[in-house]
């Protein structure tokens, strides 16, 4: 499997222009509190996955530019504020195997953290000077929160479906990484045929990427940094565990799911039901239908001209749906 630093090589120069950035922003010698938290973030090594795919895409479509570097720090400021917000909504303690921001400071701070990252979103977004990169940051912003109200609302609600699970990973994953894309094309002028691929290219990956988020739950293993069955503990229910449910149909486990979904399921009904999403293959399925996204985005790319660019964004399909983290 390619390794992110290969992924990468086309645009090995300017992502580590915007890892300086991000890693400078995130220094802040005059508020002891607010560095000490900052550094918490950035000691846990993120892939930068949302800058890669901007600078990548902008690389396929032209040239990079300074509005391109802006664009790609605008989203992974953005993914970052968003994942201290997750951690506070959904009671986390733990972010990738080490505590959350809200396990260690404080949900207060927490929240506040969160929102000063949120400024330096619109600071970079303001930096291109482009209206329309802007309204694309403020309008993922609205789909993100969107999509985690529209999670919070259906762990109340009885019915359990495909459809709802595409709904709210649409606005809580696949918006970003369509914003993403979208704005590298946008930051070298591309027209609005490309910015449409690029957008609905993001988009498809986006979907994979949080079908195989979603698997990792079923996964125990130390590199995943994310307990099995952590997002029944949270009152979700993913994928896997639908079409398992739904191709038995036996009742006593959509009871436990409804258990799920009311917060009253025990520690040992979550790994039963666990391991009745394995015995009836909900993990194959849902490996089977990110498959089909993959390819999906893959055609996508068909209509442009062979090169090491676009031989990474193929790759960055496979890295996303391949990984093991």
């Amino acid at each position: 499997m390619i390794d992110i630093i290969q992924l990468a090589k086309p645009v090995e120069r300017e992502m580590n222009q915007c890892k300086d950035s991000f890693d400078s922003f995130m220094q802040h010698s005059r508020n002891l509190l607010l560095n000490d938290v900052l550094q918490r973030i950035t000691s846990r090594k993120g892939k930068m996955m949302r800058p890669l795919l901007t600078l990548l895409v902008a690389k396929l479509l032209g040239e990079i530019n300074e509005n391109a570097l802006s664009s790609a720090l605008s989203f992974e400021f953005l993914h970052t504020a968003s994942l201290v917000h997750d951690d506070i909504v959904d009671e986390s303690c733990e972010r990738r195997g080490n505590p959350s921001v809200n396990q260690l400071f404080g949900d207060k701070v927490a929240v506040l953290v969160g929102d000063y990252l949120l400024s330096h979103v619109l600071v970079n977004a303001a930096k291109t000077k482009n209206t329309r990169l802007v309204e694309i940051v403020a309008k993922v912003s609205e789909y993100l929160a969107d999509g985690e109200l529209l999670q919070l609302r259906n762990i109340y609600n009885r019915d359990i479906s495909e459809e709802v699970y595409f709904h709210i990973i649409q606005g809580k994953t696949a918006e970003l990484f369509a914003a993403a894309a979208e704005g590298g094309a946008l930051s070298v002028n591309a027209n609005e045929k490309d910015l449409q691929t690029m957008r609905s290219f993001g988009e498809t990956v986006g979907i994979c990427f949080q079908i195989k988020d979603d698997i990792f739950d079923y996964i125990a293993g130390a590199e995943i940094g994310k307990p099995t069955g952590n997002d029944m503990a949270e009152g979700k229910l993913t994928l896997p565990v639908i079409h398992a449910l739904f191709s038995t149909n036996q009742t006593d486990m959509f009871a436990l799911a409804n258990k799920v979904k009311d917060g009253s399921v025990s520690a040992d009904e979550i790994a039963t039901l666990v391991r009745f999403t394995l015995d009836n293959h909900g993990i194959e399925y849902a490996e089977q239908v990110m498959e089909k996204y993959a390819e999906k985005a893959k055609s996508l790319l068909a209509c442009y001209p062979e090169s090491d660019v676009k031989a990474s964004l193929m790759d960055y399909v496979d890295y996303v749906i391949e990984r093991n983290f």
